[in-house]
C-alpha cells in the first residue's frame, strides 16, 4: 500500500450546521455562523476499502498533476489520468483557479456541488467542506468586511482540514492552514494570498467560470 493511500485523519463529530437558512442568497445554502465549533472529534483512516473510487467520480477529462505526486493521485493508476477520484480534483482546480481570482462566491460552489458525492467521516468530505468554508471565509472578508463571521468560518475550516496530507490534491493545505490560522488575528494575512496548487498560484480563465456557471443548472 502507497502512503498516498492511508492517511489519518481528524475530522469533527457531532457537527451542526443549520440548513435552513441561505446565508449568500438561495444558492448559499448554510448558515455557517452557526456551527458547533465544540464538537467532539474522532480519528479515521481512509483506506482503498473505505475510499474507493465510485463510477460517478471518475472522469478522464482531468490531467495529472503539473508537478509532485500528490495524495489522491498514482502514476500506476489508469482511471481518471491517476487520481482516485477524477471529479474531486477537477472541481478542486476549478474552486482553487476562481479562488485566486477573487470568485469567492463562485470558487465555494465548485467544492461544495463535489462534497456532496461523499459520505460522512471521510478525508473528501473533509477536505471539501473545509475549502468551503474558506471560501465562505473570504467572502465574508473581502465583499462584506464582516471579519466576525470570517473568523467562524475559518475556525471550522481548521477544524476540517486539520490532520489532512499536506498535498492533498495537490493543494498545499500546510499553507492554508497556516494563512487561515494567521488571519484569526491577522485579517490582512489575506490580502494578496493564493492558495498553491502544484506548486503554483494558477488564476481563473474562462473555462472555470464556465464550470461554476454550470453548476447552477
Amino acid at each position: 500500500m502507497l502512503a498516498h493511500d492511508r492517511a489519518e485523519v481528524n475530522i469533527p463529530f457531532n457537527h451542526r450546521t443549520d440548513l435552513s437558512t441561505p446565508l449568500l442568497g438561495e444558492r448559499w445554502q448554510f448558515d455557517f455562523d452557526q456551527c458547533d465549533h465544540t464538537a467532539s472529534r474522532r480519528s479515521y483512516h481512509t483506506t482503498p476499502r473505505q475510499s474507493r473510487m465510485d463510477d460517478h467520480t471518475r472522469t478522464n477529462a482531468v490531467a495529472p498533476p503539473r508537478s509532485g505526486n500528490p495524495t489522491g493521485w498514482r502514476a500506476d493508476r489508469a482511471a481518471s489520468n491517476g487520481w482516485e477520484h477524477g471529479t474531486l480534483r477537477r472541481a478542486t482546480v476549478h474552486g482553487v483557479r476562481l479562488y485566486n481570482a477573487g470568485e469567492f462566491h463562485e470558487s465555494h460552489d465548485c467544492f461544495e456541488d463535489e462534497w456532496y458525492n461523499y459520505g460522512r467521516g471521510t478525508a473528501e468530505s473533509a477536505f471539501l467542506h473545509g475549502m468551503v468554508q474558506v471560501a465562505a471565509g473570504a467572502y465574508k472578508h473581502f465583499d462584506f468586511e464582516d471579519d466576525g463571521g470570517m473568523r467562524s468560518l475559518f475556525g471550522t475550516a481548521l477544524d476540517y482540514l486539520t490532520g489532512l496530507p499536506r498535498d492533498y490534491y495537490g493543494v498545499d493545505l500546510d499553507d492554508v492552514r497556516r494563512t487561515t490560522e494567521a488571519a484569526l488575528s491577522d485579517p490582512t494575512t489575506l490580502e494578496g494570498w493564493r492558495i498553491e496548487l502544484d506548486d503554483d498560484e494558477p488564476t481563473a480563465s474562462d473555462r472555470d467560470f464556465a464550470y461554476a456557471e454550470a453548476l447552477e443548472h
